[in-house]
C-alpha cells in the first residue's frame, strides 16, 4: 500500500497571530527578568518571593516547551517520519542539556545533578509515561501493535549508553566516588557521541522503515512499508517553522539561568533531597513530549509514542553525558555519574522490563501496570532512599 502525500490546503494562511502568543509571553518574561531579576534574586530568602518566581518560571518554560513541540510537529509533517519525531526529541533534549548546564555553572554542590536528571528521565519516560500510556492504550484499544524492529533498535542503544554512563563509573578502580578520570571522560564522551551518531544515521537512512508504523495487513514482525512521503511544503513554510522553533527555544534557554538559581536556593533552603532538582528538570522538559506520546497512544499510534519515549531516553543519555563531562573538564567542577546501589537495581530492572515489554509485537494493560509499579518504587526511593 502506497500513501500519497496530500497537497497543502489552499487558502490557509501560513502565519496566524495566535502563533506568537507563547513566544511573546516568554520574551516579555525574559525582558522583565533582565530588568528586575537581580533585585528579585537578592530576596530569595523570602519564601513568598522564591515560590512566586519558581512558579512563574516553571509555567513559562513548560508553556514555551509546548510551543517547541507544536513547531516540531509542524516540521514533522513536512519532513516525514522518523525525521519529524527526531526533530521533536532533539529540541526537547537541547532544552534539558541547557537547564542542566545552567544549574551546574551556578553555585552550590551540583556534582550529581546530571546523573540525577538522566536517571529521572529514564524512570519518568520508561516507567511513568510508558506505563501510563500502555494502560490507557489497553483500556481503549485492548491490544496495540507497534514496529518491533524500531523498539529493539532503541533499546540496543539505550542499554549500553545507560550502563556506561550511570553504572560503570561505580566499578572503575581509578576513582572511588562514581566520577571519571579525564581520560575516561574524554573516551566515554567520544564513544557515546559515536554510538548515538551512528544510530541517528541509520535511523534516518538505511533503517528508516523500522521507525514507522507496521503495515496493517501484516504481522508487526514483518518490515514496515516505506515511510509515506512528507507533505510538500509551501514556499517558505519550512524556514518559517524553523524560525518559530528557534523563537520558542531561545527564551527557555535564557530563562534557564534564573530558574537554576531559584531551584538551587530552594533545595538548599528546604533541605530537600538533591535528586529532587534532577526530577524537576526532567519533568520540566519532558512534560510536553510525554503528553504528545500519550495523545499518540490514545489515537492508536503506538509506534510514534515509542519513538518519542525511547528516542527521548536515548537522546538524553547520548547528548547529556558528553555535554556535562565537557563542562566538568573545562570548568574543573566535579561530575559524579555513578548511581547509588538501590538506583542501579531499579535501572537494571527497568531496562530488563523494557526489553520484555517490547519483545513481542503487541502490548496490553499488564505491561503498563508493571511499569507504573516500578515508577512508584522510584518515587518512594527519592524521599526514602
Amino acid at each position: 500500500m502506497t500513501t500519497v502525500a496530500t497537497e497543502p490546503t489552499p487558502g490557509l494562511p501560513l502565519f496566524h497571530p495566535k502563533m506568537l502568543i507563547r513566544p511573546a509571553i516568554a520574551w516579555i518574561t525574559v525582558l522583565i527578568f533582565m530588568i528586575f531579576g537581580s533585585d528579585w534574586m537578592a530576596h530569595l530568602s523570602r519564601h513568598d518571593v522564591g515560590l512566586a518566581l519558581f512558579a512563574w518560571l516553571f509555567f513559562v518554560i513548560v508553556w514555551g516547551s509546548f510551543g517547541v513541540v507544536h513547531e516540531a510537529e509542524e516540521l514533522a509533517s513536512l519532513l516525514g517520519e522518523p525525521v519529524g519525531t527526531l526533530v521533536l526529541t532533539l529540541s526537547i533534549v537541547i532544552i534539558e542539556v541547557v537547564l542542566i548546564s545552567a544549574v551546574m555553572l551556578g553555585a552550590g554542590d551540583t556534582s550529581t545533578l546530571a546523573r540525577d536528571t538522566m536517571f529521572a528521565v529514564l524512570m519518568i519516560v520508561l516507567n511513568g509515561v510508558v506505563g501510563l500510556g500502555l494502560l490507557i492504550g489497553g483500556i481503549r484499544h485492548h491490544e496495540q501493535a507497534f514496529n518491533l524492529h524500531g523498539a529493539s533498535a532503541f533499546l540496543a542503544v539505550i542499554i549500553p549508553l545507560a550502563t556506561i554512563a550511570l553504572v560503570l563509573p561505580n566499578f572503575t578502580a581509578s576513582t572511588p566516588d562514581g566520577s571519571l578520570t579525564s581520560l575516561q571522560a574524554v573516551s566515554f564522551s567520544i564513544l557515546t557521541i559515536a554510538l548515538y551518531g551512528l544510530f541517528l544515521w541509520l535511523q534516518t537512512g538505511r533503517y528508516k522503515g523500522y521507525f514507522v508504523a507496521p503495515r496493517a495487513d501484516t504481522d508487526a514482525n514483518e518490515p514496515a512499508e516505506p515511510p509515506p512521503p512528507a507533505r510538500p511544503p509551501r514556499k517558505g513554510e519550512m524556514a518559517f517553522h524553523v524560525l518559530l522553533l528557534l523563537i520558542n527555544i531561545l527564551p527557555i534557554v535564557i530563562l534557564s539561568k534564573s530558574l537554576a538559581k531559584v531551584l538551587d536556593y530552594g533545595i538548599a533552603a528546604t533541605g530537600a533531597p538533591q535528586s529532587l532538582g534532577g526530577i524537576i528538570i526532567a519533568m520540566l522538559v519532558f512534560t510536553p513530549e510525554g503528553i504528545s506520546a500519550l495523545i499518540a497512544i490514545r489515537r492508536d499510534e503506538l509506534t510514534r509514542a515509542i519513538n518519542l519515549c525511547l528516542g527521548g531516553a536515548a537522546s538524553t543519555v547520548g547528548l547529556t553525558v558528553p555535554a556535562v563531562l565537557a563542562i566538568g573538564l573545562l570548568t574543573g567542577k566535579p561530575v559524579v555519574l555513578g548511581l547509588p546501589p538501590a538506583s542501579i537495581v531499579l535501572l537494571a530492572s527497568t531496562l530488563v522490563l523494557s526489553s520484555l515489554t517490547f519483545s513481542g509485537w503487541r502490548t496490553t494493560m499488564l505491561e503498563g501496570a508493571v511499569h507504573l509499579s516500578m515508577f512508584a518504587v522510584f518515587l518512594v526511593l527519592v524521599f526514602s532512599p
